[in-house]
């Protein structure tokens, strides 16, 4: 782990952490339902003991191949889900999730979607009103804004769930490879306005991407995942050149 700092304030310290599923397999299930009894269940560990810290107002950015664990460990520094061993600390800082697929409920409308994720997100019930019309400008969906989430589609999603976590700012994002979804337009705008949000010095902001060459531009670090582990640590061209190599 990162050597602690005393006069440095962290905004993420995460330690000997452990995340597992249990994976069923269809033979056991088949088998298992003709029989009535609980499937036989395998743990897997997607998250293999890692320990980091990440600095108040710092851009950490977390890249690896699928399956190495970068998702999971983003959900387990949420809250999302559940350590299975060791410890994440926020230090009492504020903390939203952008990714495709957690936070909607799909039966409600994206004007219901956008007061609940704020409500979950700790804001009043008023601090989410008075935001609500920028959100849905700069979700740019129209009509759609008062339809079920159930009828848009990945990219309108992403966009409804970029734009409350935008507009509605906490001390800590963490962001999942949103930034590579919807048309150009609202690409190089989210492009844009992560930018503007992580240059505030106090705002600390986590990012899991394949897209490298974002990582290069906006981040201070960057954590090369392997197989639930840290790969490496460190200065974004020098672990990105390693990555780059590994995976040729």
């Amino acid at each position: 782990m990162d050597k602690i700092d005393n006069n440095q304030e962290y905004s993420i310290t995460v330690k000997d952490l452990k995340v597992r599923y249990k994976s069923v397999s269809s033979y056991s299930i088949k088998k298992n339902l003709l029989r009535m009894k609980g499937a036989e269940t395998k743990a897997f560990e997607a998250v293999r003991g890692v320990s980091f810290e990440v600095k108040k107002g710092e851009i950490l950015g977390i890249t690896g191949k699928n399956g190495s664990g970068k998702s999971t460990l983003l959900r387990a520094i949420a809250g999302i889900f559940s350590a299975d061993e060791g410890s994440v600390d926020l230090h009492g800082h504020s903390i939203s999730l952008l990714a495709i697929g957690v936070g909607f409920k799909s039966e409600l409308t994206g004007r219901e979607n956008i007061m609940l994720s704020g409500l979950l997100l700790g804001f009043t019930e008023a601090q989410v009103k008075e935001h609500m019309d920028e959100i849905i400008e700069f979700a740019g969906l129209g009509d759609f804004i008062d339809m079920p989430v159930r009828t848009y589609s990945s990219g309108m999603h992403s966009k409804l769930a970029f734009s409350i976590t935008a507009v509605m700012e906490t001390d800590i994002m963490l962001i999942d490879e949103v930034l590579s979804v919807g048309d150009e337009k609202f690409k190089k705008k989210s492009y844009e306005k992560m930018k503007s949000l992580i240059s505030d010095k106090t705002r600390t902001v986590v990012i899991v991407s394949h897209n490298l060459k974002t990582l290069e531009e906006l981040c201070d670090r960057v954590m090369w995942m392997h197989d639930g582990q840290i790969k490496k640590i460190g200065e974004p061209k020098e672990v990105l050149k390693e990555y780059r190599e590994f995976m040729k």
